[in-house]
């Protein structure tokens, strides 16, 4: 399991705080480690200064999404989770790699779910049948 956070910046060159912050997680497609995925998913958006409440439901929904992803899985594969902070938003894209190299539904209740948590989800296929789900939140303005 690799869970070293990188930093990165159009270039390559390492980030010191500013312009785009991209944190990657790769660890087995087993349910068992989705706990490592809600605790960094709520240390990432604390950083941003996200609520509470907006918090929790990028936890749920970091955690949806991976149940959504990991019923198709290869049998023993690597689930990839890259975290992408910006100024005032928090994108989450979990990708694995699957048998049948389908989408999720998009009407279905747990797509339902993920967008009313989170604003914005999408998906994508790619040639090697690997199925991304893409979350982001957008920070509240400050009052």
């Amino acid at each position: 399991m690799d869970t070293t956070p990188t930093s990165v910046a159009d270039g390559g060159s390492a980030l010191s705080g500013a312009g785009r912050d991209v944190v990657s997680l790769r660890l087995p497609a087993a349910g068992a480690y989705l706990s490592v995925l809600r605790t960094a998913t709520a240390s990432l958006a604390s950083r941003l200064d996200f609520t509470i409440d907006d918090i929790e439901d990028l936890r749920i929904a970091v955690d949806e999404a991976c149940a959504m992803l990991l019923v198709q899985a290869v049998p023993g594969a690597e689930l990839t989770c890259d975290f992408e902070l910006t100024g005032d938003a928090l994108a989450v894209a979990v990708t694995v790699p699957t048998l049948d190299g389908e989408e999720p539904s998009r009407d279905t209740f747990a797509w339902t779910v993920l967008t009313a948590l989170v604003g914005e989800v999408d998906s994508a296929v790619d040639a090697d049948r690997r199925v991304t789900l893409s979350l982001r939140k957008r920070r509240e303005p400050s009052a």
